[in-house]
């Protein structure tokens, strides 16, 4: 039974709560650094420490009031410290806190996201390595072109999931980064030390320079490749769409036991998974939209990029975990016709040897254009249903002027397309 995906780790990630131990985190650090430097003592750094906790429903009821989130969030802190959280926040602007901690969630955002990618790239080598030769018709414009084998399908995925996955590390990079200096940037009410040991301590840079906030292109940069590894999830699950096709037939979602795959037609076998990826990709690429959207802002800050990000850096990510999830459950379940490829490859009797035949015929005709005018009308005579491509050849006595019937046939053998596969493979997998 495919297991159902649940919200548990990424959603948990998100949660109102999660995001208020997150933002206590980033406090809690920098009034260690303060301490640490003398900035505010050492005794109200340790009560902080000790008593600091936050109750959700009371923040969410000092907002009604205030109309600020970091606000209401530290009253409801400073309920539980007392006297000394008056060194709490102590020189801080809201981003300094906000855009610390939504760094650190987006890097940890990240490394689930990571663990799945590698899942699959696994699921992919063992299927690439499984089919490397296994014959299989290649097409272009959606057309029968010539046969390729199922394993550098695969390999392709492998490659391009593989990049996809760099980017998004060097996206992630390039947000872990965290900013403690003030109202505009300057570190007019902050030592630049703090900003330092907090990033240290939580595994981010410290920005080079911020204003109020850390610069939004980071943040369209990691949307962006999470959009781009939804795009590529898409062109993969696309591909088992089209060879799901009832006239193609030669991959299929799994269908597992007492599945159903339509209310009225009890024959259907639909690739739900697939077309559900489809839709996963189209959102992602809304998202680095809006995220693109968020670059300018006015002056040293305003806030219009922030309503945007409450929503897709969440969902975003959410989004790309559950399609890396099903994806990874269609990797498992892939069924893979191997008596379906060959029938396709030899239809018409095989008229997809078309170009293989010519290149043998050009050297004796002299000429590539009668050699592809010879080759041609007999590839359009099996189209039209004539007879077979491979019969119709052998009775063309023009081409009989030039090639024997085991000339012929040699450029019918599949083994002609799968000679360099493993060349290719070296140069995707190593040895």
């Amino acid at each position: 039974m495919i297991k159902r995906y649940t919200l548990a780790e990424m959603g948990a990630l998100w949660s109102e709560e999660n995001k208020f131990r997150t933002w206590l985190e980033v406090e809690l650090e920098a009034a260690h650094a303060m301490a640490q430097l003398k900035i505010i003592p050492m005794k109200a750094y340790t009560t902080i420490r000790k008593k600091a906790r936050f109750d959700v429903d009371r923040i969410n009821e000092i907002e009604k009031e205030v109309n600020h989130d970091v606000i209401a969030f530290l009253t409801s802190v400073s309920e539980y410290v007392g006297e000394e959280a008056r060194y709490l926040h102590f020189g801080m602007t809201s981003s300094d806190m906000l855009d610390t901690s939504l760094s650190l969630l987006m890097k940890r955002a990240a490394a689930i996201i990571d663990k799945k990618i590698s899942t699959a790239l696994r699921q992919i080598k063992s299927l690439a390595r499984r089919y490397m030769t296994t014959p299989c018709m290649g097409r272009t414009h959606g057309i029968l072109a010539e046969p390729t084998t199922v394993g550098l399908k695969f390999a392709v995925w492998y490659t391009e999931l593989s990049r996809g996955r760099e980017r998004f590390k060097a996206a992630t990079e390039a947000v872990s980064v965290g900013k403690l200096s003030g109202a505009v940037g300057n570190f007019a009410n902050l030592d630049p030390r703090v900003e330092t040991a907090v990033c240290k301590k939580l595994g981010l840079r410290p920005a080079e320079v911020s204003t109020q906030v850390v610069q939004r292109d980071r943040h369209a940069h990691y949307i962006s490749a999470l959009a781009l590894l939804g795009s590529s999830l898409e062109k993969f699950a696309t591909e088992v769409r089209n060879l799901q096709r009832s006239e193609i037939g030669e991959m299929a979602e799994g269908f597992t036991k007492g599945q159903k795959g339509s209310s009225a037609m009890p024959h259907k076998k639909n690739p739900i998974t697939a077309e559900r990826i489809t839709g996963i990709a189209r959102m992602l690429r809304g998202y680095s939209v809006a995220a693109m959207e968020n670059i300018p802002l006015w002056h040293e800050r305003d806030i219009a990029h922030s309503s945007v990000e409450r929503v897709i850096i969440p969902d975003a990510t959410i989004v790309l975990d559950y399609g890396l999830e099903k994806f990874n459950e269609l990797l498992k379940g892939l069924v893979v016709n191997e008596k379906r490829m060959i029938e396709n490859i030899f239809y018409r009797g095989g008229v997809v040897f078309s170009q293989r035949l010519l290149l043998l015929l050009t050297g004796p005709v002299g000429s590539r254009d009668k050699a592809y005018r010879m080759v041609q009308r007999n590839a359009m005579a099996a189209h039209e249903g004539k007879g077979s491509f491979r019969d119709l050849v052998k009775k063309d006595r023009d081409i009989r002027k030039y090639l024997s019937e085991a000339e012929i046939d040699s450029c019918f053998d599949l083994r002609y397309y799968t000679k360099n596969v493993g060349k290719i493979f070296k140069r995707v997998f190593g040895r």
